[in-house]
């Protein structure tokens, strides 16, 4: 089982986050599965790849932790496909979630850490 993890602190305030988490998973090709207070759940839409290649990605909000306005994230990006190559699918999926973080304009990223 390919498994893939990142830590984020951003800059945005905590009822903000789930709204935005949700744009950014839709956008690249997710649907919303389950939705808490501090955790979300999104399957890949089928069609593209196989379907043990088809990866869900979970979020975790650290309610416990968030300020005022930083709020810590964590997603693990994973899928049923063994990681025979570095390059498979669900890592492609990843640095993808990644970038869109990253690149996201409605909040700032502070900190970021992926193992």
């Amino acid at each position: 089982m390919a498994r893939y993890t990142s830590s984020y602190l951003v800059t945005v305030s905590l009822n903000e986050v789930p709204p935005l988490l949700e744009q950014v998973l839709e956008a690249y090709g997710f649907n919303l599965v389950y939705q808490a207070v501090d955790y979300l759940m999104a399957k890949e839409i089928p069609g593209r790849v196989s379907y043990s290649k088809l990866v869900t990605l979970e979020v975790l909000i650290d309610s416990t932790k968030a300020k005022v306005n930083e709020v810590p994230v964590t997603w693990v990006v994973k899928n049923d496909e063994l990681p025979l190559q570095t390059n498979n699918h669900c890592r492609q999926r990843f640095e993808d979630i990644q970038e869109a973080i990253s690149k996201n304009k409605q909040w700032s990223l502070v900190a970021s850490v992926a193992n």
